[in-house]
């Protein structure tokens, strides 16, 4: 809705593509066309989409989602709008493909291979050591990522991912989880940049500070500015910036994921979105810059393209409600930090009688809390106060 609203307030006409029951009568005044359909179809969508064009002419397609991005590169092409290639989005979709592109360019090289069985796994752990990493090709949000640490660990790893696509409903899943990405451990804390292309010349907007749980892979806070060293972001900047040539991007956000290892800074991943987690909104109080309004509005020449890297001007971080598994009895203190000076934002997602899943993937959390301050330490501080002052109390489900 908050995306709609934004292309509205921009004097943009809409064409919304949603699944049928995503769509209700708040949606109607932001849009002037709705098709109601499975955007994934897109062998269903594009004739559609083509008659429609015919008397409501597109000038752009966008996505702000993950599952999104595929159909919407298929419908510029379709159409030839000019936006991202459509090489360039199913490269940046399939990790596997992107770090074969990268490794054979020489940036941020990484030992990695596709797998589909045990054996695969093991022969990857005798080639490149442990531990390693096992994650989906085309995925998002820490769905089914593992650590094989120990040989005694890839027999289960393999069952679990494997069992993933009975256990998480399709309609949240890029593909099949039939193959899965092999890649060398990367040590180091994760960051992620956040950029805004403007026909191929990119800004850096934002860098975020994350914290992971403990396997290192499902995030439970972000934060902005990023803390970390000026010649170290330097570096990091200096990466990106030839990984976006590399792949090919033009036009509009990306979200980089980076770790910064003792060999330095090494791509893991990126997406020509916005990052997920609400990070748009930290960049927003941190640097001022709503990157939903650029990547909207800035190819119609509604809102002036960024010539350099914004400068910040207070601090932001978002921490996740992560209570142990089990079913909700309770929450408390909410009320409490209601009108909290530092408190931006506040979700629960839960209430008595719903159940907590163990913490495997990003939609396991249950809520979060996001909190300003004059730097990004004081608003981390602020975020952990209020994420403490909140209780959501569970028991074991028998």
């Amino acid at each position: 809705m908050k995306f709609l609203r934004k292309a509205r307030d921009l004097g943009l006409g809409v064409v919304y593509i949603q699944h049928p029951d995503e769509y209700d009568s708040a949606h109607w005044p932001y849009v002037d066309q709705a098709l109601l359909v499975d955007y994934a179809d897109t062998e269903r969508v594009l004739p559609v989409v083509r008659s429609l064009s015919r008397t409501f002419p597109f000038q752009m397609v966008i996505s702000p989602w993950e599952l999104g991005l595929l159909p919407a590169a298929k419908i510029d092409q379709a159409l030839g709008l000019g936006g991202n290639s459509l090489d360039t989005v199913e490269m940046l979709l399939d990790k596997s493909r992107m770090r074969r592109h990268l490794n054979a360019s020489g940036i941020s090289p990484v030992a990695a291979e596709v797998g589909r069985t045990e054996q695969d796994l093991r022969e990857f752990a005798r080639a490149n050591g442990l531990p390693i990493v096992v994650k989906p090709i085309d995925e998002a949000g820490s769905i089914g990522i593992f650590m094989v640490r120990e040989e005694s660990d890839i027999t289960s790893v393999v069952e679990r991912f494997h069992a993933l696509g009975k256990q998480i409903d399709k309609k949240d899943l890029a593909g099949d989880l039939d193959r899965f990405l092999m890649e060398e451990y990367l040590d180091g804390p994760e960051i992620s940049v956040e950029t805004l292309s403007f026909d191929g010349r990119h800004v850096l907007v934002g860098v975020t500070d994350k914290v992971c749980v403990d396997s290192g892979f499902v995030e439970t806070g972000h934060s902005q500015p990023s803390r970390h060293p000026g010649p170290l972001l330097r570096e990091v900047e200096e990466l990106v910036m030839k990984f976006l040539d590399a792949v090919g991007l033009r036009h509009g956000p990306a979200h980089t994921e980076i770790k910064l290892t003792s060999r330095g800074p090494v791509i893991i991943e990126s997406h020509n979105r916005v990052g997920g987690d609400r990070i748009h909104e930290l960049t927003e109080i941190a640097y001022g810059v709503d990157l939903d309004r650029y990547a909207l509005g800035s190819r119609f020449g509604l809102i002036e393209p960024l010539q350099r890297s914004p400068r910040p001007v207070a601090g932001a971080a978002i921490r996740f409600f992560t209570p142990p598994p089990g079913r909700v009895t309770e929450v408390t203190g909410a009320e409490a930090i209601a009108d909290d000076p530092a408190l931006f934002d506040l979700v629960i997602s839960v209430e008595p009688g719903d159940e907590v899943r163990p913490l495997t993937w990003s939609e396991d959390r249950v809520g979060h809390v996001i909190a300003r301050g004059a730097t990004a330490d004081e608003a981390i501080a602020n975020a952990e106060r209020l994420l403490a002052a909140v209780r959501i109390h569970t028991e074991p489900i028998t």
